[in-house]
């Protein structure tokens, strides 16, 4: 019994010894996992901020591209300026002398004048680009809009030195003006690219003072060339690009990845009026290189005149004329008499295909290719006729409002169609319909004289039948030498005009 109890003793003095080791080993685990938590941590935060690892071939290339964007911003800041310009316009206000007095009772005179003349400031903003130096004096390029109707011109640095400026001389149809400062400072001249050379996927850089924040510089790529259209029927084919351009970039420079300009820029394509979305537009350099020297030496530019009016023309209208499927250029609807076309042997229904050897790709293009010729110059026009190729020699002519607006000259001054079956649908017309469809008469020409009215159908042509373009305009070519009339029907009635004599 008395054996018993002292094991029993010593079991219980085991147990307690193993309960105590666990509970400290409880306690040493509990508090070493607290200890050692926060280097954990650390730990993991420095693995956090570790630099990503980047194969070193692609890191090499991502800076040399970032160098080359800063090279190029070094590079052309400097000749961007910030044009700010002020207009001052006067209005009539009504003027009260006294108040509430005036008011109420008028003035104290009694002239009736109650009216006075005060003059409002407005401010603009643009952007340019110093292309020429003449010792104290540098020039300026920018676009006709920032500077229009300006009585006050200032020019302001990328550095933040501000001069004040004059108008050299403007030009609406390509939106180009040029201004001018002097300074005894030195500021670099920027380099002018070939805008020829620009392909769709370039680099593209503009570089500016959009919304006021100066020397701005973003970045794209050349998203289209040749693009038409623009504000105020301007003439030029535009580079599109995917860069950030907003108000105040108009009249700033688009480089190239070599720090050259290609283009001035412009514009903006919006659906809602707001800032850029990706649709920017600016002149192709080459489109204003010519234009440098003529501001500078009589402070407006001279353009080519062909004397033709030219009308766009869908398939059905190629295909009526002979012209080869997929073929581009500019359809010469009609022709001025007396005119550089007329001499050289251009007839109305010529579709122009290319100019000294250069395709056309549209209307607006070749409007820009005549343009961009010296009065004087011999150009080589070639075109489709009667469905053959030919070619033509012109002597180029200085174009002026005057002469390109003479409508008593545009010849013959009606613009016809074939009779297809979607407009026969479309005008309603019977399906057994003759002739070709008057669809416009040019005011003061000899189709408008003779009384040609829209909606008529021409028959014939000096008593020659017509029917189709090819006859129409062989005709024209080869009988109206003096004398032109035509046969038509109006309505239910067949009549004939009388004869316009040339």
């Amino acid at each position: 019994m008395e054996l018993m109890k002292k094991l029993s003793s010593k079991n219980i003095f085991v147990f307690s010894l193993v309960l105590i080791g666990v509970l400290f080993g409880f306690l040493l685990a509990f508090f070493s996992f607290s200890y050692w938590k926060p280097n954990m941590n650390i730990t993991a935060q420095a693995e956090e901020n570790r630099p990503a690892v980047i194969p070193a071939d692609a890191l090499s290339v991502a800076e040399g591209l970032q160098n080359a964007f800063r090279s190029v911003s070094d590079k052309v800041l400097p000749s961007v300026v910030e044009i700010n310009t002020v207009s001052v316009t006067k209005r009539q206000t009504p003027r009260f002398n006294g108040i509430p007095w005036d008011f109420f009772f008028g003035p104290e005179n009694d002239n009736g004048d109650s009216s006075e003349e005060r003059e409002y400031r407005s401010q603009g903003l643009g952007s340019g680009i110093i292309v020429r130096q003449d010792k104290e004096l540098y020039y300026v390029l920018t676009n006709n809009h920032v500077i229009d109707g300006a009585t006050e011109i200032f020019v302001v640095m990328s550095a933040g030195k501000e001069y004040p400026a004059v108008l050299v001389g403007k030009d609406e149809r390509k939106d180009i003006a040029m201004i001018s400062f002097k300074t005894t400072d030195s500021w670099p001249i920027a380099v002018l690219g070939d805008s020829e050379s620009v392909k769709v996927g370039d680099w593209a850089i503009a570089v500016g003072n959009p919304l006021g924040y100066m020397s701005s510089v973003t970045m794209g790529i050349v998203s289209a060339v040749g693009r038409s259209g623009g504000p105020a029927n301007n003439i030029n084919d535009f580079i599109q690009t995917d860069a950030s351009i907003n108000q105040g970039n108009s009249g700033g420079a688009l480089v190239n990845i070599r720090g050259e300009v290609i283009g001035i820029n412009t514009w903006i394509a919006t659906s809602n009026g707001a800032g850029s979305m990706g649709l920017g537009f600016a002149i192709p350099i080459n489109n204003v290189k010519r234009s440098i020297d003529e501001f500078i030496s009589k402070g407006a530019i001279s353009y080519g005149w062909l004397g033709v009016s030219l009308t766009n023309a869908d398939k059905e209208l190629l295909k009526a004329l002979g012209v080869p499927e997929g073929q581009r250029g500019a359809f010469a609807s009609q022709v001025f008499l007396d005119s550089p076309a007329d001499k050289g042997g251009i007839r109305a229904g010529d579709f122009i295909t290319a100019v000294n050897g250069k395709d056309v790709r549209d209307t607006n293009h070749l409007t820009l290719m005549v343009g961009d010729l010296k009065p004087g110059d011999k150009a080589e026009f070639a075109l489709f006729r009667d469905g053959a190729a030919r070619k033509f020699t012109v002597t180029i002519e200085e174009r002026t409002n005057d002469v390109a607006s003479d409508n008593k000259k545009l010849w013959p001054g009606v613009y016809v169609l074939p009779i297809t079956t979607e407009l026969s649908d479309a005008l309603k017309l019977d399906k057994n319909a003759r002739g070709l469809y008057v669809a416009q008469v040019y005011t003061q020409t000899p189709a408008s004289v003779i009384g040609l009215q829209r909606g008529d159908r021409i028959l014939a042509v000096n008593d020659k039948p017509v029917n189709d373009l090819t006859s129409f305009y062989k005709i024209l070519r080869e009988e109206t030498g003096k004398e032109l009339w035509f046969s038509f029907i109006r309505g239910e009635a067949t009549l004939e005009s009388p004869k316009f004599k040339r």
